[in-house]
């Protein structure tokens, strides 16, 4: 079925700007899209479109296999994509809310029985149907609030067979048509499992679990942690060096905790995105542009953890290329990419036009779609994915964090309705 989109708002496409400049991406209210099978066909004036397929006066019709939608004005913004989550993952962590407030720190609270030991544990225990379940119910809340493709990572596993199950399972849930798409990322390096030291670990992670995930064939990336206390500078070479080898792409967790060196390893490996880096120094934040790096910023993270925030207004003014995610995980439990915008524009002083775009045209050169067509923007030959802004100005996105700013979501070319 083909469907025109009529009357639209303002319309942020980004199909007319060029890295890292944002001017000439909002196209003013009037235009029409056109999409069929799941790519955007056409954008023109809307006035062409009524007369060329005799659309009728009214809010939705159906004209034989042409669904039309008069968005009355309402803004549209692309499809958003979200470029760090730990998606799939079970039990409750809570606990540790009170035991950050009393002062402990990450490694204190590892050393209590929470933190990620705790959740590989769950996870483990959790059989498949419950990890499924858990999965779909988050997709469902990531596309209610606008997301429209995400990355995912393993990492609750570690060890061979609990990495390879978590990869099957977000493979099952990319199947369904009606969830944001998801591209896999192994990072089987998240942790150093209970009764292992570290050096044992990653010649495990070398010898025995890269090849099988590589066999397996569903993840696209590989991630490590990269921090002090978890793997080395060196460790973290050694890993990302043998997935790259293997033919997988490369991400990074860096300096979240400290200037570990994390930030100048990404630049000399030239990964594709190095997320956190609250602590990488400006010179090697030069280097890593030198080198192609993308920094993840994910505000859920200080919002929840009482961290510092990053300042944004050298990153900008260096032309740094960066990226907002949600950084989905037990203890930042949000999948709300428009409430890390509106963290940064409130907290952090960012402009909404550069929320919006480390949200989809910046995050999408980091998270392909499966499709292979362009995403993050709105432009012929793009995949079909836009929100409809529930209002007729698109800066509204950043001024909804406790619901969906949006009325309704185009997935794939498939209207859904909030």
């Amino acid at each position: 079925m083909r469907s025109v989109f009529i009357n639209i708002g303002p319309l942020v496409s980004f199909r007319k700007s060029s890295a890292p400049s944002l001017e000439n991406s909002v196209e003013p209210s009037g235009l029409g899209i056109v999409v069929e099978e799941g790519e955007i066909k056409t954008i023109k004036d809307s006035q062409e479109l009524i007369d060329e397929y005799s659309i009728p006066e009214g809010r939705h019709s159906l004209i034989g296999e042409t669904a039309c939608f008069d968005l009355e004005g309402h803004a549209v913004v692309p499809g958003l994509i979200d470029g760090h989550t730990h998606l799939l993952w079970a039990g409750d962590r809570s606990k540790e809310v009170s035991w950050r407030r009393e002062g402990k720190s990450y490694a204190e609270i590892a050393s209590l029985g929470g933190g990620i030991q705790y959740t590989v544990q769950q996870t483990r225990e959790a059989n498949d149907e419950a990890l499924h379940l858990l999965g779909y119910q988050r997709l469902r809340e990531a596309l209610r609030t606008g997301t429209t493709h995400l990355e995912a990572k393993s990492g609750y596993g570690l060890n061979v067979e609990s990495e390879l199950r978590l990869l099957e399972v977000a493979e099952r849930l990319n199947n369904n048509a009606h969830t944001p798409t998801i591209d896999h990322t192994w990072m089987g390096a998240h942790d150093i499992p209970r009764g292992q030291n570290v050096d044992s670990y990653v010649d495990e992670l070398v010898s025995e679990q890269l090849p099988a995930i590589v066999e397996q064939n569903i993840a696209r990336s590989a991630d490590v942690f990269c921090e002090p206390g978890w793997f080395s500078v060196e460790q973290s070479e050694t890993v990302l060096q043998a997935s790259r080898n293997e033919g997988l792409a490369l991400r990074m967790h860096v300096d979240e905790f400290a200037d570990g060196g994390g930030g100048a390893l990404a630049a000399d490996l030239g990964v594709e995105t190095a997320d956190h880096a609250y602590h990488t120094p400006m010179d090697v934040r030069l280097k890593m542009k030198e080198s192609g790096v993308n920094t993840g910023f994910l505000p859920g993270t200080p919002y929840a953890m009482g961290d510092a925030w990053p300042n944004m207004d050298e990153i900008v003014d260096e032309s740094i290329p960066f990226t907002l995610a949600s950084d989905f995980n037990p203890n930042c439990r949000t999948l709300s990419l428009p409430f890390m915008c509106s963290l940064m524009v409130q907290r952090c002083g960012m402009h909404p036009l550069q929320a919006v775009a480390a949200v989809s045209v910046n995050a999408a050169r980091t998270t392909p779609h499966p499709s292979g067509m362009p995403h993050g923007i709105i432009a012929e030959g793009a995949a079909a994915n836009f929100n409809i802004v529930d209002g007729v100005h698109w800066e509204s996105m950043v001024l909804q964090p406790s619901s969906s700013p949006f009325s309704a979501t185009v997935l794939n070319g498939q209207f859904a309705s909030h």
